[in-house]
């Protein structure tokens, strides 16, 4: 028993050691996005980040003391709604992530062709804001918010951020042009594509909901060929009052073609659903069994 808690121990402080690594490293490549592709380009970004960039265009105020400030009003909003893990770790995000702004704000980049850092700028970002986010933070500004979206109105987090940055992005195409404006709203794309990547993984799950006459037959071959697990719904149709027996199960996206083609094979006019899952966790998923 005593040699299990210390094991235990010891992993806990392994995740914790990698969260840090994560925001560490996270706050350094964001502070690259800002500093070294977006401000010599004049683009503009979402949320605080992108309120501090607004600020240093108009009055040369320094975004590495402009984002600490503005973010601290909403940590304060965050701490009343997020988990404390969450928030500590946000506030430590936000004071490396102010640091490296110092560091780096003298690295700049600058090219003729603004789509080009538009793009860097924006792959950047949002793998920087995954890192974090990955490591239990947030970068603060509008991810608390879009965390907070998340947490009570379940909004995919990478989107509901998209949302409230745009929020910011187009009142800034006064000070930055409406071209530049554009260019940062194909980088907020990027970004969000990124962040949507880190954050689900290469390989988005779909959830099947299968009804069907046939559906022993198609059972059977989702199992044997594809080797998932699915689960049995008993219900009726409303209209004939028929007993029906529903086929429930989640695949990979590579597998969706397979299921469909043993659907068809089977029942052509089969009616089922097919819908995008977020994460998922579990025996052949992401966890698995191991012996103690």
């Amino acid at each position: 028993m005593g040699i299990t808690s210390i094991g235990r121990g010891e992993k806990m402080t392994k995740k914790q050691i990698l969260n840090l690594v994560k925001i560490i490293v996270g706050a350094f490549i964001f502070s690259l996005a800002v500093n070294v592709f977006a401000l010599p380009n004049k683009l503009g970004e979402g949320g605080v980040t992108g309120l501090t960039m607004v600020l240093y265009y108009l009055f040369a105020w320094a975004p590495a003391l402009t984002n600490l400030l503005f973010n601290s009003v909403l940590l304060v909003i965050g701490y009343k709604y997020l988990d404390k893990s969450t928030v500590y770790l946000t506030i430590l995000a936000v004071a490396i992530f102010s640091f490296f702004l110092r560091v780096t704000e003298s690295w700049h980049f600058l090219t003729d062709q603004t789509i080009i850092a538009a793009i860097t700028a924006g792959t950047l970002m949002g793998t920087g804001m995954g890192l974090i986010m990955l490591g239990g933070g947030t970068t603060a500004g509008s991810a608390i918010l879009a965390k907070l979206a998340n947490k009570y109105l379940g909004w995919n987090t990478s989107y509901a951020l998209l949302f409230f940055d745009l929020i910011v992005v187009v009142p800034s195409a006064f000070v930055i042009g409406l071209q530049n404006m554009l260019f940062t709203i194909v980088s907020l794309y990027v970004s969000t594509k990124v962040l949507d990547f880190l954050l689900e993984g290469f390989n988005p799950k779909k959830s099947i909901t299968i009804i069907s006459d046939q559906h022993d037959l198609i059972a059977r071959d989702i199992e044997k060929e594809l080797e998932r697990g699915i689960t049995v719904f008993h219900g009726h149709g409303y209209y004939f009052k028929q007993n029906k027996d529903i086929l429930y199960t989640v695949v990979s996206r590579q597998q969706l073609l397979q299921v469909t083609k043993i659907v068809n094979k089977y029942d052509p006019k089969a009616f089922f659903i097919i819908n995008d899952v977020q994460s998922v966790e579990g025996e052949g998923f992401t966890k698995q069994i191991t012996s103690e």
